[in-house]
C-alpha cells in the first residue's frame, strides 16, 4: 500500500481518494457491488435525475465507434422521488462506509433545475453534493443551451445556489471552459467537472442513415481524453475552485494526466461500461504513480504539469 496520502477536497466534498465515477455510466452504484467493493472509491456520481421521470430518446441510443462510444440516451431517469425510494438505503450505507455520494441535477429550464434541487433537499439526505448538469448535448431543449454561454451558465448556477447548502459542482460542456468557468465561479459554484461528451455523428453508409435514432450524439471514451486533458488545463488556469477531470480515463496514467493538468479529482466513465471491474484497478495504478513521484500527498501533484 502506498504511503502517499490520497485524500482530496473537491469543493467541500472530502474524498478519501481522487477517484469518482461519471454520471450516466454508473447507475446508482449498487449495480457494481457484485464486481468489487464500491466503498474503495472516493466518491460516486449517480445517474442524473430530474424533478419528474424522463423517458429519454428512442432506440438505438448507443453506438461503438473507433476508440470510443456515442450515446443519445436523452438522460432517461426515474425521477428524484423514485431514486430516493429505491436507492436511499444503499446510498446512505455507502456513504457510511466512507464514499461520498454526488447526485446529479438535470432539467430543461432553470425552473426545473430549481425544483430538482428542492426535491433532492427533501428526499436525499444521503447526498454529499449536487452536480448541476448544464451541458446536455443530447437533449435538444435542455442543457446545451443552458450552459452554452457565460451568462446562461451563471444564471443557472445563481438560480439554484440559494436552494441548497450542499456543495454544488457544475458539469460543463466541452467549449469555452475558461470563460464559462470564471462565470460559474463568480456565480457561486464550489467546483467544476469537465468535460461532458463531445457532439458527434456516425452514419451508416449502407442505409445512409444515422447509426442512432437521432442525427447527433455525445462522443466519449479514450478518443476524447487528450481534448479533455487540454480543457482541464485551460480551466485550471482560469479559476481557483477545484476541478474534476472526466474523459477517457481507462488507466492510472490517464487519471494522472488530469491531476497534472490541474484536476483535484478524476471520474471514470465509459470504461465502466466495457470493463465494470476497472475502477479499483485504476485507483491502484494511480496510487502507484503517486508513490513513484516521491511525494507524501497527491495534492502536491495537482497542476504540477510543466510546459
Amino acid at each position: 500500500m502506498s504511503a502517499v496520502s490520497m485524500a482530496v477536497n473537491l469543493g467541500g466534498v472530502r474524498m478519501k481518494n481522487p477517484l469518482n465515477t461519471a454520471s450516466g455510466t454508473y447507475g446508482f452504484g449498487n449495480q457494481f457491488e457484485g464486481f468489487y467493493d464500491v466503498s474503495c472509491l472516493g466518491a460516486i456520481t449517480c445517474k442524473g435525475c430530474s424533478a419528474v421521470p424522463w423517458e429519454g430518446n428512442p432506440a438505438p441510443r448507443l453506438a461503438e465507434v473507433p476508440s470510443g462510444m456515442m450515446n443519445s440516451v436523452g438522460l432517461a431517469n426515474p425521477g428524484i422521488a423514485a431514486l430516493a425510494h429505491e436507492g436511499a438505503a444503499y446510498l446512505s450505507e455507502l456513504r457510511s462506509r466512507g464514499t461520498q455520494v454526488i447526485c446529479q441535477v438535470i432539467g430543461h429550464s432553470i425552473e426545473e433545475y430549481v425544483r430538482a434541487v428542492e426535491l433532492y433537499e427533501e428526499f436525499a439526505p444521503f447526498a454529499s453534493a449536487l452536480e448541476l448538469n448544464i451541458s446536455c448535448p443530447n437533449v435538444s431543449a435542455g442543457g446545451a443551451a443552458m450552459g452554452s454561454t457565460p451568462r446562461s451558465a451563471a444564471e443557472a448556477m445563481r438560480a439554484v445556489r440559494p436552494h441548497t447548502r450542499r456543495p454544488v459542482i457544475v458539469k460543463m460542456a466541452p467549449h469555452d471552459v475558461a470563460e464559462i468557468g470564471r462565470a460559474l465561479e463568480d456565480a457561486g459554484a464550489d467546483a467544476l467537472s469537465l468535460i461532458n461528451t463531445i457532439p458527434a455523428m456516425a452514419i451508416d453508409v449502407h442505409t445512409r442513415r444515422s447509426r442512432l435514432a437521432r442525427p447527433t450524439a455525445g462522443l466519449s471514451g479514450p478518443c476524447v481524453h487528450p481534448i479533455a486533458v487540454r480543457m482541464v488545463w485551460e480551466a485550471s488556469r482560469a479559476v481557483s475552485i477545484p476541478l474534476c477531470g472526466i474523459g477517457g480515463v481507462a488507466s492510472g496514467e490517464d487519471a494522472a494526466e488530469f491531476i497534472l493538468a490541474g484536476a483535484t479529482a478524476v471520474s471514470v466513465g465509459t470504461a465502466n461500461l466495457y470493463d465494470p471491474t476497472c475502477a479499483p484497478r485504476i485507483l491502484d495504478e494511480l496510487r502507484e504513480w503517486a508513490a513513484s513521484q516521491g511525494v507524501r500527498d497527491i495534492n502536491e501533484l495537482v497542476g504540477a504539469f510543466e510546459c
